[in-house]
């Protein structure tokens, strides 16, 4: 395991302390916490980031989602695992993550509302944008 480049947490707590306050806030806003965790966890395997896999595993497993859910995730499209509600905000996650190359198209924001809220959709937008945002910190500064 590499050294931790900076310890920018503590650097720049003035900006971290509010993305922190984020998370916070959407934990305790309307959108299932199992849905974020589930968005989180894709977000970090496409983003590569082992920190948050642990961290959000261990969360999921935490809240009783099944193992098995937790072991399919990287196969989620041709899984059975996984709710329709599910999909469709694991696709946005993946769209947003992916979006120089996806461009977030219409084809993936329609499903999602079938599923959720306006108000819900936009917090798995801006989970999926924070937890982009915490994975680009973690792997740039080798947390």
């Amino acid at each position: 395991m590499t050294a931790l480049r900076l310890p920018y947490f503590t650097l720049s707590s003035a900006v971290m302390d509010p993305m922190v306050a984020a998370l916070g806030a959407l934990e305790n806003g309307p959108l299932d916490n199992v849905i974020i965790e589930l968005a989180f966890l894709r977000v970090s395997q496409i983003n590569g980031c082992a920190y948050c896999l642990d961290m959000h595993a261990k969360a999921l497993r935490k809240m009783e989602v099944a193992q098995t859910k937790l072991d399919q995730l990287a196969g989620w499209q041709v899984s059975h695992a996984y709710s329709e509600r599910e999909r469709a905000a694991l696709a946005w996650a993946e769209s947003m993550t992916l979006i120089a190359a996806t461009g977030a198209p219409d084809s993936v924001y329609e499903p999602l509302k079938a599923h959720f809220s306006d108000v819900e959709i936009s917090e798995l937008t801006f989970a999926i944008g924070l937890m982009n945002a915490f994975n680009r910190l973690a792997v740039s500064m080798r947390q």
